[in-house]
């Protein structure tokens, strides 16, 4: 009959071999991540990135449907976003943004930073401390470089300045 998750041993410290909480991801007085007690903890014993990533997140920011919290200029700053988030244990992914024709394969063009909903609130905290989003956060939050009602105006303020110029001109000539 295999052991129950109830039955494991608790996590150690690599370093200090102190036993902890199920719960707790790093060492009290060092800071080491914890280790599963059946691991063997020889020298030779690697760790991979995705297993390094996975431990950093905390499972109670990661339940919930994708919602965009940001967006990135090109591949390198989004993956910058997303190694601030992890730090904080947000789990996040990547979506290229709607309406940007460059192929798949290239690191140039803007993209979506998405976070599981529950997760949304504290990767808002971290971004506004770094001045990734701005105050106001949220997904309507992105502001266009000249609001459409603004243009309309200035293009109709310009159009009747050169048919007052143009009516101008002719009434001198007559």
């Amino acid at each position: 009959m295999p052991a129950s998750d109830d039955d494991a041993p608790p996590p150690v410290c690599p370093s200090c071999g102190i036993s902890h909480a199920p719960e707790e991801r790093f060492c009290r007085d060092c800071g080491m991540p914890l280790i599963d007690a059946r691991l063997p903890r020889d020298a030779d014993f690697v760790v991979s990135d995705q297993h390094e990533r996975a431990r950093k997140i905390k499972p109670q920011l990661s339940e919930g449907p994708l919602t965009k919290v940001a967006r990135a200029r090109h591949q390198a700053e989004a993956e910058w976003i997303q190694g601030l988030l992890l730090e904080e244990g947000v789990p996040s992914m990547l979506r290229r943004s709607a309406g940007f024709d460059v192929p798949d394969m290239l690191a140039a063009g803007p993209r979506d930073i998405m976070v599981p909903r529950s997760g949304v609130d504290v990767a808002r905290d971290v971004l506004m401390q770094v001045d990734v989003v701005p105050s106001g956060g949220g997904e309507g939050s992105e502001r266009p470089i000249v609001a459409p009602g603004r243009l309309l105006v200035g293009l109709l303020s310009a159009l009747v300045l050169v048919a007052l110029v143009a009516w101008i001109g002719t009434e001198l000539l007559v």
